[in-house]
């Protein structure tokens, strides 16, 4: 998807320990990146179905944030057998990017501070270093301060 669409990337790979306790926080310390910016994906649902929340790895989703930026009154997050379903990958190795269904997307406005961002490449173990601007163009998403 990336290739196709011209973005200039970097792919990362690292050794996943399946005990790990934090996915996002497990990426950024074997890719030896600031936690700030390495992102995770997380779905919610909200009024109008499901949507994607893209925030730092070392932060968390606020849901009444994501709400707004989705135009909803509340969101939840999303059971994480309807996530993988509904995305394609496997919880822990979500990638916001190339997911069965395009879904309304909001990255964090915490990612504009950097001219790369790390996000999952659609498996534990593997992420993807591009703009924060390329990854809003490619997700038809739109920035927000969407964590705490």
């Amino acid at each position: 998807m990336l290739e196709r669409a011209g973005v200039a990337f970097t792919p990362h790979t690292y050794e996943h320990d399946p005990a790990a306790e934090s996915f996002g926080l497990e990426a950024a310390q074997a890719l030896g990146v600031d936690p700030e910016q390495v992102f995770k994906t997380l779905l919610v649902s909200v009024d109008s179905g499901l949507g994607v929340g893209i925030v730092p790895v070392d932060r968390q989703l606020d849901l009444k944030a994501i709400a707004s930026a989705l135009g909803a009154k509340r969101a939840v997050m999303a059971d994480p057998r309807v996530a993988e379903r509904t995305t394609g990958y496997v919880v822990g190795g979500i990638s916001p990017l190339g997911q069965k269904k395009a879904l309304p997307t909001v990255l964090d406005a915490t990612a504009s501070a950097f001219a790369t961002v790390f996000v999952s490449g659609g498996k534990r173990g593997f992420d993807l270093e591009l703009s924060p601007e390329d990854l809003v163009r490619l997700t038809r998403g739109t920035l927000a301060a969407i964590s705490r």
